[in-house]
């Protein structure tokens, strides 16, 4: 486990209920500032770890496992325990169809008639869509079959998987390695396929995939 990835995990887990950090923090008894990003690294820039005792904390409070958990920290998020968060219907279509014209507005909200609804664990984002995964080119991570949720309103951070619209319509689910003002680099999650650097411009939306059908 990555410190970012944790971190990232609590990040998620608090939007899945549609609570701030601060928030999930409050729900859990703990100080409402335990899991601002200032307290995930000391003054000189070393990390600083989650206790033991604020996870189990969140975990009561949200009705997670710890199974359920790492499987956030690792991006492959299993189904949630019975009784852990409600399902809902939110709009699906396969990642081939994502890169043609209609199915997304400029801002990268779903749009139009041509999605499928599916029922899904909801997330705390009202504009969260899933996306269907075919062929090979996310293996291992994600295979033929598997479905992703994608999160608009979720930060996006280096480190984190994505889903990118670039210029000239193609979709694509990837690493975000490095961003800065001018580029934009995505490594790609099979090694097999080559990593992608982009100007910047040419990014026309990227959002974060909180959640697999894994």
């Amino acid at each position: 486990m990555r410190h970012d990835d944790v971190w990232r995990a609590i990040d998620t887990l608090a939007a899945e209920h549609g609570l701030s950090p601060s928030g999930l923090a409050r729900k859990s008894g703990l100080d409402p500032t335990s899991f601002n990003l200032s307290k995930r690294r000391s003054p000189d820039g070393r990390s600083r770890w989650p206790s033991t005792e604020s996870l189990a904390k969140i975990f009561a409070a949200t009705g997670t496992g710890i199974e359920a958990f790492t499987a956030l920290v690792t991006g492959a998020r299993a189904l949630p325990e019975r009784g852990t968060k409600a399902r809902g219907r939110i709009p699906l279509i396969g990642m081939a169809q994502a890169g043609q014209a209609g199915f997304f507005d400029d801002g990268g909200y779903p749009v139009g008639a041509g999605w499928d609804d599916v029922e899904l664990p909801q997330t705390g984002d009202a504009n969260a869509y899933a996306l269907a995964i075919s062929g090979d080119s996310m293996e291992p991570v994600y295979r033929a079959g598997d479905a992703i949720i994608v999160s608009p309103a979720a930060p996006v951070r280096a480190g984190d998987r994505v889903v990118a619209r670039i210029a000239d319509g193609a979709v694509m689910a990837k690493l975000l390695d490095r961003r800065t003002a001018g580029r934009v680099e995505l490594k790609s999650l099979n090694p097999e396929y080559p990593d992608l650097k982009f100007a910047a411009a040419d990014v026309l939306w990227m959002h974060r995939i909180i959640w697999a059908s894994q």
